[in-house]
């Protein structure tokens, strides 16, 4: 790279021209990324790709570091100026630096995702609180990492059936998120997500509801409606509008979820499946069979590519369709002797059953990769015991290893059996815990010895 020395007597840029300056934007693109732009204007950009332009205008204006003011822009306009001097609140240089970290606290915070990782969940809770301390006493009382924090320690109530313990983390970590990071930054719009999922659980479905409207809004600014993250958003908006019956705005939500699923994971992916189901779901609740029977053919055909005949997704769809074929028969034979003009025909009833809400945050877990068991009262109370009866027997092994080390401190040779008891009683996994794995596609096991976890995202 040749770089170019700038002057106050460099006056060049006084006359450039859009048409010479998109000139040099295409062949550094071209050189940088190795990537053609086959567009003749920003116009033809916004056209072909899909941008948003208020999301292209606030992509400049951090890139190059220029603060504007906040008013309404009619950025569509060809016949007058858009910007004037006056719109320039601030500029400012874009520095790129690495940010000091509090060590003690990155090592509890990394060993604690390890411990919910490998299923021990109380000792990763225990964890990530004292590096959120820690990071407390560092940092001070705002911070992106105390963010973090407070959102795992969310996650992790509403793992163990917490929801308000978890509403609460998250609210603080919204908070936090749009103090420090900035109202359109992406880890805000996902907090906002986080926190409608647990204000649902909580039962409080119209806030979760406007919490969702805000991160569809904050998402559609910073990255435009084509975008996967979009399609997420929508498929939750779907299903809480299921949830207070209104199916006609859910179904708009849910369509426009499918065409970004297909745009971006492809018309076979799990996700397209997911979608279709839901959107013959509420197809059905709005009494349409015939459409609902044709969206979970499309989910079912994916399924048994992708999953086989036997799988437990594959057979609930095929029920579905079961269902979904038989109510749209015996409508269609009514309605064809209503036609015939025949007499005492009368439409059946139609058997719709409205979605529950315990349903429906059901589903809302699974779209947002959250698959857990509950526990009964009795198997947490079990689960607690065994967690007491747990640390005084490594407090004991600990020492007893004490006192054997001291007696052979002249040999120095302790028994490799000691040593062996030890490490077991240190190593060894909570035998009535919970097991988590981070898979999205993995199924839920509860046995009678282990509670196993599955499919949970943490971070």
């Amino acid at each position: 790279k040749h770089s170019v020395v700038f002057s106050i007597e460099n006056t060049e840029w006084s006359s450039e021209t859009p048409k010479s300056l998109w000139k040099k934007i295409i062949d550094e693109v071209d050189d940088y990324y190795g990537y053609t732009l086959e567009c003749d204007g920003i116009e033809g950009v916004l056209e072909q790709y899909g941008c948003q332009r208020v999301a292209m205008l606030r992509s400049i204006c951090i890139k190059v570091g220029v603060q504007i003011q906040l008013r309404e822009y009619t950025l569509e306009s060809r016949s007058r100026a858009i910007f004037t001097e006056d719109d320039i609140v601030n500029v400012f240089p874009t520095v790129k630096h690495i940010s000091p970290r509090a060590t003690d606290a990155f090592h509890f915070f990394s060993s604690g995702q390890n411990k919910i990782q490998q299923g021990l969940l109380r000792e990763g809770y225990e964890l990530i609180s004292e590096a959120l301390n820690l990071l407390n006493n560092v940092y001070g009382a705002m911070h992106p990492e105390i963010a973090a924090c407070f959102r795992l320690l969310a996650r992790l109530n509403y793992i163990m059936g917490e929801f308000g313990e978890a509403m609460s983390y998250q609210q603080r970590a919204v908070l936090m998120s749009e103090r420090v990071l900035g109202i359109d930054h992406p880890n805000t719009i996902t907090e906002y997500a986080h926190l409608a999922l647990y204000c649902f659980a909580n039962s409080q479905v119209t806030s979760a509801l406007r919490l969702m409207y805000r991160a569809r809004y904050l998402a559609i600014i910073c990255h435009g409606e084509n975008h996967p993250e979009v399609a997420l958003i929508d498929s939750n908006i779907g299903l809480i509008l299921q949830a207070v019956e209104e199916y006609d705005f859910s179904l708009r939500y849910l369509e426009h979820a499918v065409q970004l699923n297909i745009k971006y994971f492809g018309s076979e992916s799990l996700k397209t499946a997911m979608t279709y189901h839901l959107v013959a779901r509420t197809h059905s609740c709005r009494g349409d069979f015939r459409s609902a029977l044709q969206s979970e053919k499309e989910a079912y055909a994916i399924y048994k590519s992708k999953l086989g005949e036997n799988h437990e997704r594959t057979k609930e769809s095929s029920e579905c369709l079961a269902h979904l074929t038989k109510q749209a028969v015996v409508v269609q034979k009514k309605m064809n002797e209503i036609y015939k003009g025949e007499v005492n025909s009368t439409l059946p009833p139609i058997q719709i059953q409205p979605p529950s809400l315990v349903g429906v945050l059901e589903t809302l877990n699974v779209i947002n990769g959250i698959v857990f068991v509950q526990i009964s009262p009795d198997e947490l109370e079990k689960f607690k015991l065994e967690m007491s009866k747990h640390q005084p027997l490594e407090q004991s092994g600990d020492e007893k290893s004490d006192t054997d080390s001291k007696q052979a401190e002249d040999s120095d040779k302790p028994s490799l059996q000691e040593k062996q008891e030890e490490t077991e009683a240190i190593d060894k996994p909570i035998e009535n815990g919970v097991k988590v794995v981070d898979n999205n596609n993995s199924s839920c096991s509860n046995n009678n010895n282990e509670v196993v976890v599955e499919g949970i995202a943490l971070a």
